[in-house]
């Protein structure tokens, strides 16, 4: 190995352990919980020197001499882990090592939480976007970009990382696992934690090559993360390198080693210390022991005044918390045809088709998955019926049973530059995907400080009618909007669904669109108002801003005769057939985005009238409708004759399978009708 090499090792080396020591003695700075890469250095500056321009990275919460190797100066690692306004990643709003990197010259790293094997389905969402650029002509360049997943061996024993590697070996992606093994799971020794190790867990997954290395050697580290990245540059295949390291330091500075481990483990750790072997290879190698001291004096100083500079840095000004909730939306304003002339109507279910099908043509970028949406079946609602025919199994194509893939893939996917549209089979299906829409979809524009939103666009069919029982008849859209950073649409007829689903495409944040079943083909009575005239193709409904359906008469709210009724997805049909017994006397509102929800017209309609109910289909206790209303309420108040009254499902934990109970849980018209009668004559 090359001596400028090795020298750059040692003073990476010599670097990160000044760090930690640094850190270590100034406890009452170092308030916020931490870790280091002590013991871990030596595969860590391997990886972190043999990464390209081109590649992406996904990292774990220890892997600071991986960014130190990338170039990063201390004092901008620093800045992260005092929580500074020039925090260059996230401006002072996330952990230490938690890098979100959009740099000339070093990888892309994007926003992932490196939690417990959580990024190892955004980063295998960047290996499948890659391939998918690749072989769509689209990849510019003769760069062989990969994506490296580093982990800790703890986190391997998630679920979630199994169905990264499911899928890596299932579509061959160029992605490196990088598992790094320090026989701890915080407290718990891997004796404890596990059956296996990550290296044989691995030979589970057929196609997945596997390489075992000794972490704490920087020559040998380097030459099998070497050949490894040159297997996965040249194959297009996944890797897994297992690298067996020491813990010197603390689990985080919150879990200090003190508190769980035994003096006999603390001494059999130490003697792996890759700071001794890597000095010995360096006197080995021809370097004098003066000049090493020196070097390491070198950057232990360079290290404190970086420190002393970090320290005195200024904190976040009050105002930057507001900053970054949402990428800016290029879709403002209502734009195309809403009614083209000649045009026959269509049911909300081919409007979906058709919008997806001229995205896909017009956007290269843009590809449909999820389950049972490719060729042989096209969807159980038939909503991608021929879309793989006409755009090929490399853009439109099945999924495993893997909802939490689904979902995290999609921040991968759009971190590379493609434009993932997914499918969850049913709205009841989608809690094993939440995990990943929480820790990576919502909070990575915000903890990026803007550098990373993530354009997804989620689509998942909801709601009940006809016994479909309590596995396929849910209305969850309480639970997403209690997550911040996800946007949320319900349209309720077919021009909405075409102007709704375009806008959520373009819209550079994830978008969660609800499509509720029964409106799918207008075939339960008295929703035949779902069936419209198809919008043309440049129509776009901006998200945030809802419709008046239906309006009262002039003289019934001037005699304070009438009513408003908010509402949305089933509700506007249940409230367009209990207010024909109240006629010019109801107001109707389509709210069609739940978030951000249209606020402002709800607020004029309660003012206009004194007098309004927010109708759900949820089960309404602790609900969006619930919580609108007591909004409305408050804001509203001086103008009311009543509070505002809220209405939906009854509060049980599940829509029953008979379809007789089902009516009875769920509101109806005649339901909704004598609430309306109750209201106007308060």
């Amino acid at each position: 190995m090359q001596k400028a090499l090795l020298q750059q090792a040692w003073e990476l080396l010599c670097t990160a352990r000044a760090m930690a020591d640094i850190y270590d003695e100034n406890r009452p700075i170092t308030k916020y919980v931490h870790s280091t890469s002590k013991g871990h250095e030596a595969i860590q500056m391997a990886a972190g020197l043999l990464l390209q321009p081109c590649d992406f990275a996904s990292l774990y919460y220890r892997d600071e001499s991986v960014l130190l190797a990338m170039g990063f100066r201390p004092y901008e690692l620093m800045l992260q882990l005092l929580a500074k306004a020039e925090d260059p990643f996230s401006g002072g709003r996330t952990y230490y090592a938690h890098p979100s990197v959009k740099r000339a010259g070093m990888p892309t790293i994007p926003h992932q939480s490196s939690a417990t094997g959580m990024q190892a389905i955004p980063a295998t969402g960047m290996a499948q976007g890659v391939a998918y650029l690749e072989k769509q002509g689209l990849h510019a360049g003769d760069e062989k970009p990969l994506v490296l997943c580093s982990l800790g061996d703890g986190s391997v024993t998630e679920g979630e990382v199994a169905e990264a590697f499911q899928m890596a070996v299932l579509h061959q992606m160029p992605i490196v696992y990088l598992v790094q093994d320090n026989e701890w799971g915080i407290s718990a020794t891997g004796k404890e934690m596990r059956a296996m190790d990550a290296y044989e867990y691995a030979a589970g997954f057929k196609g997945l090559k596997r390489k075992q290395v000794d972490g704490t050697d920087f020559v040998k580290s380097y030459k099998a993360l070497e050949e490894a990245f040159a297997y996965v540059r040249e194959k297009r295949a996944p890797m897994l390198v297992h690298a067996t390291v020491p813990l010197l330091g603390h689990h985080t500075s919150g879990v200090r080693r003190e508190w769980y481990r035994s003096a006999d483990d603390l001494d059999k750790h130490s003697r792996k210390d890759p700071y001794q072997k890597l000095r010995k290879t360096l006197l080995d190698e021809g370097f004098w022991e003066e000049e090493l001291d020196k070097i390491e004096a070198e950057m232990r100083a360079k290290v404190a005044a970086d420190f002393e500079a970090a320290v005195a840095a200024p904190i976040p000004a009050d105002e930057t918390l507001f900053l970054h909730e949402f990428a800016p939306t290029p879709i403002t304003a209502e734009q195309g045809e809403r009614q083209p002339a000649g045009r026959e109507k269509v049911v909300m279910v081919d409007a979906a088709l058709h919008a997806v099908e001229e995205i896909l043509r017009k956007h290269p970028e843009a590809l449909f998955y999820g389950q049972d949406v490719g060729r042989t079946l096209g969807g159980v609602f038939r909503e991608a019926a021929t879309l793989a025919d006409k755009f090929g199994d490399e853009r439109v194509f099945n999924t495993p049973i893997q909802e939490a893939y689904l979902v995290g893939s999609t921040a991968g996917m759009s971190a590379v530059g493609t434009k993932p549209i997914v499918e969850i089979q049913f709205a009841d299906y989608i809690w094993t995907g939440v995990n990943q829409l929480v820790v990576e979809l919502s909070k990575s524009c915000y903890l990026s400080n803007g550098q990373f939103p993530v354009q997804s666009l989620i689509r998942v069919p909801c709601g009940a009618y006809g016994g479909g029982g309590p596995y396929h008849s849910g209305c969850i859209e309480s639970a997403i909007l209690s997550v911040r950073g996800i946007k949320v649409v319900y349209p309720s007829n077919a021009a909405d669904m075409k102007g709704l689903m375009k806008a959520a495409f373009y819209d550079p944040n994830p978008v969660v669109i609800f499509e509720h079943k029964g409106l799918y083909w207008s075939k339960v009575p008295g929703t035949e108002g779902a069936k419209t005239v198809e919008p043309d193709e440049e129509y776009v409904v901006p998200l945030g801003k809802g419709r008046v359906v239906q309006e009262a008469m002039p003289h019934k709210i001037e005699n304070g005769e009438s009513c408003a009724v908010i509402t949305y997805g089933m509700g506007v049909y249940w409230a367009l057939n209990a207010a024909k017994h109240f006629p010019g006397a109801v107001e109707i509102i389509d709210l069609r985005t739940l978030n951000p929800v249209d606020e402002e017209l709800c607020r004029a309609a309660v003012e206009r009238h004194g007098k309004a109910l927010v109708l759900t289909e949820e089960q309404l206790q602790n609900s969006f409708a619930e919580a609108l209303a007591h909004r409305l309420t408050k804001a509203c108040f001086r103008y009311l004759d009543a509070p505002v009254d809220a209405m939906g499902a009854e509060n049980l934990p599940a829509i029953p399978l008979n379809d007789r109970l089902e009516q009875v849980m769920l509101p109806t018209a005649e339901k909704v009708q004598a609430r309306l009668d109750a209201l106007l004559h308060s």
